[in-house]
């Protein structure tokens, strides 16, 4: 059998090494039209920072060998054609015409199998002065090392990213934590992740990012690119606001590389413009399987086709690709879209939906509960805060998305992990409350923060108390409304600036307050507030069994609003 792989990364590497080890007496050959191949492009932030010094390191095995050219032909057995294009397939006569772009020289390789794992281009906002000298995609390894190569020469100064999701984010640190630069970071949305993270986290990322320096613009609008003899020198908004920069990054998306199958008559989406394959992924050839960036996948939680470009669904994808090639049956079933990322002093991960996009998908009565505690037990020296979201379905109570925003620590990488695994089941909120999870003072309480915030959920569903959204609470603290009353239970030192502003705020301290409960009007709406919302909550359900009917409980806590970078 000979099979041809066109793309050499993530997917491609690991469907030609796999399927090579399945089966050593076949013909794998691995066609890419770069000269470096098989990188591990996630990296590239963590290389323009400085955290990985060369970006031989990029291609390195865990034993420091390169993958290049040599390597795969010498330890893998594979025939690899670098420095060559696909230029157009031949199902009919199982042909793929490809051309030498050091020489120009064209030939047709012959084929039994074919494997498609072209990948993914960055997207290019169509404005004005997007091709002057120093505007960029992080579009490969030579991209990279040029962007590198200008900072470490002293010709960026003020660099400008447009986009602030996964690698807006990841390069706006790069820039600014090694580098020291000033970076302005401009977001179209009125959050920074839009679609990926919950209104209430992407708050604390954005001040999070103010704090380290970032100039971050929301709801931007920019008119064109502005350059001077060739270069770019800023940014010109559609208010007329123009922002200095001699360098500038679009981060805005990417988009999958599927020219060459719909060209050969393959099935491609017209709604995401990704290769069309199913479960073995095999596109609508069955002779010509294809996965990574450039194929749409099954979200398991709405059941649509989507992109998902992550390098670690591309190369579980491979080894699938390698292993029905192989002649063994293997699937893909689908994506809950987790993920993990680091900023600055912040891991910011989760899985699923988020309460906005849940509800935009139509899942009926969506609930959202809000919990913030430490990441370890709260009296292990260290120990430091962190704030998770989870999205659910009240009527059926089945779980739809985990999201959380922590320290720089493994913590939320291990609780994403946690329900990341059991997503594709269909959990519900209980079962969530059941995960049996190990414990010890060091890594996190006795009762897991996937605990506690699933027990806030189930309270909510139970209707133990009414929750007051911090949006919402805002609005109606700031409107003076005399129907309502605030009852701050912190310490009356936490509060008395709040008692002294606004005159409809009073501060009943948690130990006292079953013995003043006579003090608070039944005619009024109660809003209690602690900075996690726990001694609320239990003061809820007090005033509830005396004849209150109108009291609500801050979801989340005040704890939110620091890390908003709020006083109010």
């Amino acid at each position: 059998m000979r099979v041809l792989v066109i793309g050499a990364n993530a997917c491609g590497a690991k469907t030609a090494c796999r399927l090579k080890r399945l089966k050593p007496d076949w013909e794998v050959v691995l066609i890419d039209r770069d000269e470096e191949i098989s990188y591990g492009a996630c990296g590239i932030p963590y290389f323009i920072s400085g955290d990985v010094p060369e970006e031989t390191a990029l291609r390195e095995t865990s034993f420091h060998t390169v993958r290049d050219k040599a390597f795969f032909e010498n330890a893998k057995g594979l025939v690899v054609l670098t420095k060559t294009l696909a230029q157009e397939i031949d199902r009919k006569n199982k042909v793929v015409k490809v051309k030498k772009l050091d020489t120009g020289e064209e030939e047709t390789l012959s084929y039994d199998k074919l494997v498609i794992a072209t990948g993914a281009s960055p997207k290019v906002l169509p404005i004005p002065g997007k091709d002057l000298e120093g505007v960029y995609t992080i579009s490969g390894l030579k991209a990279a090392v040029e962007i590198k190569q200008k900072i470490a020469r002293g010709e960026v100064e003020k660099p400008l990213i447009i986009g602030a999701g996964f690698i807006g984010l990841e390069m706006t640190e790069a820039f600014s934590d090694l580098w020291g630069l000033p970076v302005t970071l401009l977001e179209y949305f009125p959050q920074v992740m839009p679609r990926i993270l919950p209104l209430e986290l992407a708050k604390i990322v954005e001040n999070h990012l103010r704090e380290r320096g970032v100039e971050l613009i929301l709801n931007a609008r920019i008119k064109e690119i502005l350059g001077k003899d060739g270069k770019v020198c800023g940014v010109k908004m559609e208010d007329g606001k123009v922002y200095e920069a001699d360098l500038v990054l679009m981060a805005t998306g990417i988009k999958p590389n599927s020219e060459l199958a719909k060209k050969a008559g393959l099935l491609v989406s017209p709604l995401t413009g990704g290769i069309v394959v199913n479960e073995r992924m095999q596109t609508s050839d069955p002779d010509i399987y294809a996965g990574g960036d450039c194929v749409e996948v099954r979200h398991l939680i709405t059941g649509k086709k989507v992109l998902m470009p992550m390098g670690s669904l591309a190369n579980r994808q491979g080894r699938v690709i390698a292993n029905n090639l192989a002649g063994e049956f293997d699937t893909f079933p689908g994506t809950v879209g987790a993920f993990i990322l680091k900023c600055f002093d912040l891991a910011i991960g989760g899985c699923g939906l988020t309460p906005e996009v849940a509800k935009f998908e139509g899942f009926s009565d969506v609930g959202h509960a809000l919990n913030n505690q430490s990441e370890r037990s709260h009296f292990y020296p260290g120990a430091e805060y962190a704030f998770y979201s989870l999205t659910y379905e009240k009527t059926t109570g089945r779980v739809l998305g985990f999201h959380a925003v922590g320290p720089f620590t493994d913590g939320t990488l291990a609780r994403v992990h946690a329900i990341s695994s059991i997503l594709p089941f269909k959990p519900t909120v209980k079962d969530l409350i059941q995960l049996e999870l190990a414990y010890a003072p060091p890594f996190n309480s006795a009762l897991d923060p996937i605990h506690d915030t699933a027990h806030v959920a189930e309270n909510q569903m139970e209707g133990r108390y009414k929750v007051l959204a911090l949006e919402e609470f805002l609005k109606i603290l700031e409107s003076g409304d005399a129907e309502w009353m605030f009852v701050d239970v912190r310490h009356p030192k936490e509060s008395e600036h709040l008692v002294k502003k606004y005159a409809n705020y009073i501060s009943i301290r948690y130990e006292e307050f079953r013995g003043r409960v006579n003090e608070l009007p039944k005619n009024k709406k109660i809003v209690l507030l602690c900075s996690t919302s726990r001694r609320s909550y239990e003061i809820a359900r007090f005033l509830s069994s005396k004849g209150f009917e109108h009291v609500f409980v801050l979801n989340g806590g005040l704890n939110y609003y620091r890390k908003w970078g709020l006083e109010f």
